[in-house]
């Protein structure tokens, strides 16, 4: 798809973090955007601080014929904007069609190195991070990722056409339209599987896909990772540069953790590179911090001014995000709704704990069938935590499923002490909060209205401080 710039963008559920990335990008590049939301966010607040205007609510009339039209995949098919735009025989674009717009001007060009970073877990860390590296570090990139970098207070944005970063989503398969100059593949494991109805099988075929848009790029690739081994194994003709804990091109050792952070050493084909530092919490932001590493050195980056810049990255949204510290009872709200990135989560909370100190998980499944497909994993995830409390399914749209709910995977975990909660986000704050004790951890996990919990709890708090 090509564009001119007397063109108008106008995004339907513009308010979605992906689609806010987008329409703030296209807006710095110049472009006139629109949008429409069913209702206000800090998304949709920050799309009006950058003069793009925002309609609460869809009205038919926003649709004018001469627009390009891009729709969330959530919406459904009587929305008026919708159909307004079929009248007009509008064509109707994904985000991924905005996103490979954007993209292929950068992979076009010779002088310019793109990024994309994919896997099933952590592709908003490590594109949230390699982003904020260079940011700081002066070298000005534009980039496009899955959640608001909290220190630069934003998902998206169009600096230069010499660095573009990328968070790509393998979850409908749209992936396969990218082509990257370097890509990095975190993990790989089963998931989404309401779309890879054959699981890995289908995973695979589309990874490979989308590498051989570009069969000469550089692919950045966990070796320690069974899924990415089993890849790798399958599609051996690729440019693969390994990174891991044991044996690998870039490796971590001689790892330290302090509290919520750790340190360690890069090894680079055997010899030490640099020493990294972290504040952010876990094994998996070894990984994730070792992946950006790769990348940077990989596009030809000097890494000596940006070494110190990994210690000041606070996360990304949603990532293990401190809520609140009242009454010495901690919360924190984490996306996490895979059954491995749960388990890495609270293990990595657990080790972090003091004596004495309860942590408490807060678990809101996110769509029936991931809970179906996934349900012997998830009984799996949460072993570590003191207290397990499950909500209702988030449906995400979906139909309910016979006998998949929230209270009879309660029921069926080992957990020494779970508690099914039912009804909306304010129904749960009330059950919840008088659980509460001091020196209790609280993590809330969870894809959907959960993220709401933690701001509701901490209401609570200050009322009773």
């Amino acid at each position: 798809m090509s564009v001119n710039q007397k063109k108008i963008f106008y995004f339907i559920a513009i308010g979605g973090v992906g689609m806010s990335a987008l329409a703030k990008y296209l807006a710095e590049k110049g472009y006139t955007v629109y949008g429409s939301d069913s209702a206000e966010s800090k998304y949709t607040h920050l799309l009006e601080e950058k003069g793009i205007k925002v309609y609460i609510g869809h009205d038919e009339n926003n649709i004018k014929k001469n627009m390009v039209i891009v729709a969330s995949s959530a919406i459904k098919n009587d929305n008026p904007e919708l159909k307004k735009a079929q009248e007009l025989k509008l064509k109707i674009n994904h985000r991924s069609d905005i996103l490979k717009m954007i993209s292929d001007e950068f992979s076009n060009n010779k002088n310019s190195c793109y990024i994309g970073f994919s896997g099933t877990h952590g592709k908003t860390t490590t594109s949230g991070l390699c982003s904020y590296l260079l940011n700081k570090a002066g070298f000005c990139p534009s980039f496009v990722v899955g959640g608001i970098i909290p220190d630069l207070n934003t998902n998206g944005e169009y600096n230069q056409d010499k660095y573009f970063i990328a968070e790509l989503d393998e979850s409908d398969g749209t992936i396969e339209k990218y082509s990257t100059d370097i890509s990095v593949i975190n993990n790989l494991e089963e998931d989404h599987l309401d779309y890879y109805k054959n699981g890995f099988e289908d995973i695979s075929n589309t990874f490979n896909k989308f590498l051989s848009n570009k069969p000469d790029q550089k692919v950045i690739i966990n070796i320690d990772n069974d899924g990415c081994k089993k890849f790798m194994k399958k599609y051996p003709g690729y440019n693969y540069i390994t990174f891991g804990l044991k044996e690998a091109d870039y490796t971590a050792k001689d790892i330290t953790y302090s509290g919520l952070g750790s340190s360690f050493d890069i090894f680079l084909s055997g010899q030490k590179t640099e020493t990294i530092s972290l504040s952010i919490l876990g094994e998996h932001n070894v990984y994730n911090a070792l992946a950006v590493y790769a990348a940077i050195k990989e596009a030809g980056i000097d890494t000596k001014n940006l070494i110190k810049y990994f210690y000041e990255f606070s996360g990304m949204g949603r990532r293990f995000q401190k809520v609140c510290d009242i009454n010495n009872i901690k919360i924190y709200d984490d996306y996490a709704h895979h059954p491995s990135e749960i388990k890495t989560t609270l293990n990595s909370v657990k080790k972090a704990l003091q004596k004495n100190q309860r942590l408490i998980a807060v678990f809101q499944p996110h769509r029936y069938t991931r809970l179906k497909s996934l349900w012997n994993n998830f009984k799996e995830s949460f072993h570590n935590a003191d207290l397990l409390l499950i909500t209702d399914v988030y449906p995400a749209g979906e139909k309910e499923i016979a006998n998949i709910t929230s209270d009879k995977f309660a029921k069926e975990l080992k957990n020494k002490d779970v508690k099914y909660i039912s009804g909306s986000m304010d129904e749960c704050t009330e059950k919840i909060f008088p659980l509460l004790k001091e020196g209790d951890i609280v993590i809330t996990l969870g894809a959907g209205t959960i993220t709401q919990l933690g701001g509701l709890l901490e209401k609570k708090l200050k009322g009773n401080s």
